[in-house]
């Protein structure tokens, strides 16, 4: 009895761990954003989405599981012969999407490498129709045409190509060199260029300050001769006024003629005095006052009249 019971007990263990290993081997969990291939007894069966599910143990097999998620893959540096006979390295970085798991599993073996072989001959040829200058200046057209190709070629094989990007075009050394001395000679002629616009920016500015300085002294200087001018008028008016308002003698003139005489000898270099006719005029004026004041004090002369 014992014996039974010892075998019959390892019977159970056995069974219950088949049991588990066909539990676990039945129920599949697909995480997000990936997919499955289900093969029944070495044939296509289903593609398993996302969540729990579950397969029959022994029969059915799940492949590993595949990325939707856009994918990028960056490729070693390609040599490309130029049409002037150049040879450039080229860099190239690939998006792609895997849109039809089945597809992308059964129509190709391995996906990223054949995708890569493509965007190598791919590229060129396009490159290859296009001279050295043509192929730094134009990648936008280079990745329109590459996307173009790469499309329509992997379209079959359930795989979506996005974008692709260069990211570098390495000419030859000589060839570097020689474009780093064009653009420094490039960017030199720029710097004179600014430089001489600068300088005659400067002079013109400095010349048309200069004008602008002239004319405003010019237009002050004007301003002050009107002024000084309207003020002399004004004083010579106001002096031949105060001269008739206060009706003067022949002697108070001739006596303020010789009073300004003397004025005539201030300046340092004056060393010939001019005496003009009219102090004559002016002493006699003045010797005749003296004159009709000492006869005013004596009787009148017979035969004359009275002082005018």
């Amino acid at each position: 009895m014992s014996g039974n019971g010892f075998g019959l007990t390892i019977v159970l263990v056995v069974l219950a761990i088949f049991v588990i290993v066909v539990l676990l081997r039945s129920v599949r969990i697909v995480p997000q954003a990936r997919a499955g291939i289900v093969e029944r007894l070495g044939k296509y069966n289903r593609t398993l989405n996302p969540g729990l599910t579950l397969l029959i143990p022994f029969v059915d097999r799940l492949l590993p599981l595949l990325d939707l998620r856009e994918q990028v893959v960056s490729f070693p540096p390609q040599p490309v012969i130029t049409e002037d006979n150049l040879v450039v390295s080229i860099d190239t970085v690939v998006y792609f999407q895997i849109t039809e798991p089945r597809a992308a599993t059964y129509e190709i073996a391995n996906y990223i490498q054949a995708v890569e072989q493509l965007t190598t001959t791919t590229l060129r040829n396009v490159v290859g129709g296009l001279n050295l200058e043509e192929a730094l200046t134009s990648r936008d057209q280079i990745n329109g045409q590459l996307r173009g190709v790469l499309d329509e070629a992997t379209g079959k094989w359930g795989i979506r190509v996005s974008r692709v990007e260069l990211k570098a075009i390495d000419p030859p050394l000589s060839i570097q060199d020689s474009m780093e001395k064009q653009m420094r000679a490039e960017r030199d002629r720029r710097a004179a260029i600014l430089t001489a616009e600068g300088t005659k920016q400067s002079d013109i500015l400095t010349a048309e300050g200069e004008r602008q300085a002239a004319i405003l002294k010019a237009e002050g200087d004007a301003q002050a001769s009107i002024l000084r001018a309207d003020g002399e008028a004004q004083a010579i008016q106001k002096v031949f006024d105060a001269i008739h308002a206060g009706r003067p003698d022949q002697e108070l003139l001739a006596y303020q003629y010789l009073q300004t005489l003397p004025k005539l000898a201030e300046g340092t270099s004056n060393t010939l005095w001019v005496i003009p006719s009219e102090l004559t005029e002016a002493l006699k004026g003045i010797g005749g006052a003296l004159g009709g004041t000492g006869a005013d004090k004596s009787p009148t002369a017979p035969g004359t009249t009275e002082g005018i």
